[in-house]
């Protein structure tokens, strides 16, 4: 292999990406940074309708192609109402639950462009006073978000500027470690996003030339169920949905490996892509597990729903405590990168 994946560069870039507000419906800054990067590289790209971009670098084979994809949205919220008390009710964005995001800080981004910052909270916080804060359920009703303003009603938080329907995100809280941890939200899927674009960068500036015509889909839906599966161009024979490995009981995937998805909420992934995928990981000697994600869907399964007639598959880093404070290392990050150069320098699987 010629590519030299760089570590410090990749966890700048991720760290970049994490910087970026980027909840599901609410993406425009962060798609507006990647095409800048994409056009800094003289890497051909298009816009979707619906935000998404697709970027195009042409192989000896340009009648056979491949797309390979990564989402930046994440999760996040929006503005359901606003309390008599100042305070404002969630709606969720994305599959996750309340307890994930308590005690987060939080942005509200207003229509207006201007953004206030808040922390989200149970209701019955105070336990000098409330007797069920460690009792009361996580759920719209008791979660809400204080804002960092002097507005005590319905009137002053509007006079703010916020409005039903505002965006609310996370804070990431992005940080590493001197152990090669990597700290932060959203690592689903901005690390992907990170490792994608950085091959992207080494294509342009290469004098190899891919085997075959591939595309790299940034999608920006893929949180609520709709990212990368629409403009898959016609003679797409294989998708690659580059995303987390999910880590828990039961699960091979760990953090200091590329994880290759077996079979998902979806059900199976094409068997001879899957195995292609491992075949290489074992013929490149890249650390890897291969695993199933019980409840999981992801871009590629999607795509299947949709109708389209490719061959699909799924890898990523191992990434621990999905949809909440989330957690990688280097080490998964390497190999992810290692498999992304070996299957797009591959042959298509018969």
């Amino acid at each position: 292999m010629t590519y030299q994946w760089n570590s410090k560069e990749t966890i700048g870039l991720l760290g970049e990406l994490a910087a970026i507000p980027s909840p599901s419906g609410y993406t425009m800054e962060i798609m507006d940074t990647i095409k800048k990067m994409m056009t800094s590289w003289n890497i051909d790209h298009i816009t979707t309708n619906k935000g998404g971009v697709i970027a195009t670098i042409r192989g000896e084979n340009d009648e056979r192609h491949r797309l390979l994809t990564a989402h930046v949205d994440t999760l996040g919220a929006m503005v359901k109402e606003i309390k008599p008390s100042g305070r404002l009710k969630l709606s969720l964005v994305g599959g996750f639950k309340f307890n994930a995001i308590e005690g987060e800080n939080c942005l509200i981004h207003t229509s207006s462009g201007k953004i206030l910052s808040g922390t989200i909270l149970l209701h019955q916080t105070t336990v000098h006073v409330y007797k069920d804060a460690g009792t009361a359920e996580r759920n719209a009703d008791n979660v809400e978000v204080r804002i960092d303003e002097k507005a005590f009603s319905e009137d002053a938080v509007r006079e703010l500027g916020i409005e039903v329907g505002d965006f609310i995100s996370f804070d990431p809280r992005f940080t590493t470690t001197k152990s090669g941890f990597v700290k932060s939200r959203h690592l689903d899927d901005k690390a992907s996003t990170a490792l994608l674009l950085e091959l992207m960068k080494h294509l342009s500036g290469s004098s190899e030339k891919l085997p075959y015509t591939t595309h790299f889909y940034i999608s920006n839906n893929e949180e609520i169920g709709y990212g990368g599966n629409s403009n898959i161009p016609a003679q797409t024979e294989e998708y690659i949905a580059v995303d987390m490995g999910a880590i828990g009981d039961g699960q091979t995937s760990d953090e200091y490996t590329v994880s290759i998805c077996a079979k998902d909420s979806s059900g199976p992934y094409h068997y001879g892509l899957t195995r292609h995928l491992i075949d290489l990981a074992k013929n490149n000697k890249i650390e890897h597990k291969v695993d199933i994600y019980p409840y999981y869907g992801s871009d590629a399964s999607a795509a299947m729903s949709a109708g389209y007639d490719v061959k699909h598959a799924l890898f990523g880093p191992g990434i621990e405590a999905s949809h909440s404070y989330e957690r990688t290392h280097t080490d998964s990050l390497k190999a992810s990168a290692a498999l992304l150069y070996a299957y797009v320098m591959s042959p298509l699987v018969s």
